[in-house]
């Protein structure tokens, strides 16, 4: 009964209009996004972090989430008309939905794909309500070893999935964690790699690290491989296609359970969600011969997968303060600027925040139902804009939105050298993301690890006297271990390949 009234505190909350606002300006932005191909969420979470500046938590919590879930919907029509994922979730998409689209049925994939979407995403928001509050109580029994050893398996996690080459997303993990020890040192308050620099007394900021990494370089690497594309054209009234919908029910359903529970997985992504659900359907299939021939089962999987997940994402990061995703990362960041500490004390201390941010999902994904359907046609004119005249205005945005901060021109140099180290490691295919997490959860891995010394007298024995802490940091060495036996197979496979 307690979550109901709060639940109705929630939608009570959001519907002030000011948040509705927000509410709808995240899912329209995010859909666009999602739409446009190369500039993913993160990236635009990126740019508008210093405009949610002058908003309330609420308000831009919710701006944000919008966007994260939004994206997810828009990611697909790129996917079905042009054979381009406008979101790395979206990737699965194009191989029954583009083939859909030339056999005339784009109409079909396009509307399988928001109502996917709606029910994954709704029935997503419905488990982040339902499990969260628990695992927030559970995890309220963790003292700085548990927390340490957790935030170390989520980070191993997150590394051992975060690319083709575990040496290269542990040394980019590695990095993230070193740039996060840049400024004032959290016990002493001496100063530490700040060479005498008074902006970097206070560390470097997400927001101008973040805006150069996955703003600027995205850009550089855009501007690189820009591509004419030819787009399918579709019958808006196809769209309402009630047989085929009905017929891939179970496939909607498999979707949303995979996506969530898979999403709540640290370092998992979107792209794991949806090919995890892809390979599930079809091998449940009755056809799997026809897989990758235009399915309407092959879009309504995926596309459910990957919103579902979104709120399963959430889940780590508001009841123990662990990112799952980059995109999480993001929000977390976004929360800690507001002056708002995700973890086991996030939902006592700000059930308002909370149940609004749940209440705007749900209020979202109808919104995104609403738009997104009427709106194709519109979505479709936006991909025939010009990247010379998209990433300009993208680029002055990000100089705007770091110059707001803090009216420091260093922060816009500090932007551009990112960007152009983001740019270098894209091109040796250095993930990027691991990278951001390792920033972020820098400065709480170190405060921890210090405590647990403290608790434990400088005895290293107390992560493994405390059993919670032992059992996860024994799981990070066995990833570990697994990780690195997978990589060698995969380095042999490949070296045998280029000698035949």
């Amino acid at each position: 009964m307690d979550s109901l009234q709060l639940m109705l505190d929630g939608f009570r909350l959001v519907s002030a209009p000011v948040n509705l606002l927000c509410c709808f300006i995240g899912v329209v932005i995010g859909t666009l996004i999602g739409v446009l191909p190369g500039i993913g969420p993160v990236a635009t979470m990126a740019i508008l972090l210093p405009f949610t500046f002058s908003l309330t938590p609420v308000a831009a919590i919710i701006m944000l989430a919008g966007i994260y879930y939004g994206a997810q919907y828009g990611g697909s029509t790129t996917s079905i008309l042009v054979n381009i994922p406008g979101e790395v979730g979206s990737i699965i998409t194009c191989l029954d939905g583009y083939q859909m689209g030339r056999q005339g049925r784009a109409g079909s994939a396009l509307g399988i794909s928001a109502i996917g979407s709606f029910v994954g995403g709704t029935l997503g928001v419905i488990g982040l309500a339902v499990l969260c509050p628990p695992l927030a109580q559970v995890a309220l029994n963790f003292g700085p070893p548990e927390l340490f050893a957790l935030i170390l398996f989520g980070l191993m996690m997150v590394s051992s999935l975060g690319g083709d080459s575990l040496p290269k997303a542990l040394l980019m993990t590695a990095v993230g964690l070193f740039v996060s020890l840049i400024g004032k040192e959290t016990f002493t308050g001496f100063n530490r790699f700040t060479f005498n620099s008074i902006t970097l007394s206070d560390g470097l900021g997400l927001v101008p690290v973040s805006m150069g990494m996955f703003g600027i370089s995205e850009i550089l690497s855009n501007v690189e491989m820009a591509a004419k594309q030819k787009v399918i054209k579709t019958d808006i009234k196809s769209l309402f296609a009630w047989r085929e919908w009905i017929a891939c029910r179970w496939a909607v359903l498999r979707g949303t359970v995979v996506g969530f529970f898979i999403g709540i997985l640290p370092g998992a992504g979107a792209v794991m969600t949806t090919f995890f659900a892809y390979w599930l359907e079809k091998r449940v299939s009755k056809h799997p011969e026809k897989f990758g021939t235009g399915v309407i089962e092959g879009v309504a999987s995926p596309e459910t997968a990957n919103n579902s997940a979104t709120a399963g994402s959430m889940i780590p990061l508001l009841a123990l303060g662990v990112p799952a995703t980059p995109t999480m990362a993001m929000l977390m960041g976004a929360l800690i600027i507001q002056g708002v500490q995700p973890g086991p004390l996030f939902i006592t201390q700000y059930p308002d925040l909370f149940w609004g941010v749940i209440a705007s999902m749900y209020l979202g994904n109808v919104m995104l139902l609403i738009l997104n359907l009427p709106l194709i046609g519109i979505w479709v004119r936006i991909l025939k804009i010009p990247y010379a005249l998209l990433f300009p205005l993208i680029t002055l945005f990000c100089i705007v939105g770091v110059y707001s901060l803090n009216s420091n021109v260093y922060e816009i140099v500090i932007m551009i050298i990112f960007g152009l180290f983001g740019y270098i490691l894209r091109k040796f295919k250095y993930p990027l993301t691991t990278f951001l997490l390792g920033m972020v959860l820098g400065p709480m891995m170190e405060t921890s690890f210090r405590q647990s010394l403290g608790i434990g007298r400088g005895n290293l024995a107390i992560f493994f006297q405390r059993r919670f802490s032992g059992v996860l940091l024994c799981l990070v060495g066995i990833v570990l271990l697994v990780s690195l036996v997978l990589s060698l197979r995969r380095q042999k496979r490949k070296f045998v390949e280029e000698l035949t």
